[in-house]
């Protein structure tokens, strides 16, 4: 007991060494991976970032073009950012915030238009001339 007393004594003197952290929040490191964000209108609903999630923590949707992510599931290693084939994901530099309860985030996404076809011109267009079959030696005539 007499030995923990001066530990205890010089405790109460000594500045904390932990932060009360949602009132004190410490500066980011660089290039740390935070939040992910997913920009939706680049979205192309490929379902690529969710095949190679490690903790499958994506689902995509194609037919209903619907993007769903748990946050709490994340382990934030950043490889869907990687392989995202049309860079619609990226991460922030700052952490989520703390919340109460469990979320998911589902994002709903607008439809493609397919790309037009263009027309050709007439004008550039060749007919294609037929071909002369040649005779070779030893066959008979054509009729």
């Amino acid at each position: 007991m007499f030995k923990m007393t001066s530990n205890i004594m010089r405790n109460l003197v000594v500045k904390k060494s932990t932060r009360r952290y949602p009132v004190e929040v410490r500066e980011p490191f660089d290039k740390v991976r935070g939040e992910l964000v997913n920009d939706i209108d680049r979205c192309i609903f490929c379902g690529t970032c969710a095949v190679k999630c490690p903790s499958q923590c994506i689902e995509v949707d194609k037919q209903a073009y619907k993007w769903n992510y748990d946050p709490f599931a994340c382990v934030y290693c950043g490889v869907c950012v990687d392989i995202c084939p049309a860079k619609s994901l990226y991460q922030k530099t700052q952490y989520r915030k703390p919340v109460g309860e469990r979320l998911t985030i589902s994002m709903q996404g607008k439809p493609r238009k397919k790309a037009k076809i263009k027309d050709k011109d007439p004008d550039q267009e060749t007919e294609k001339e037929p071909r002369e079959e040649k005779e070779t030696p030893g066959d008979p005539p054509a009729t």
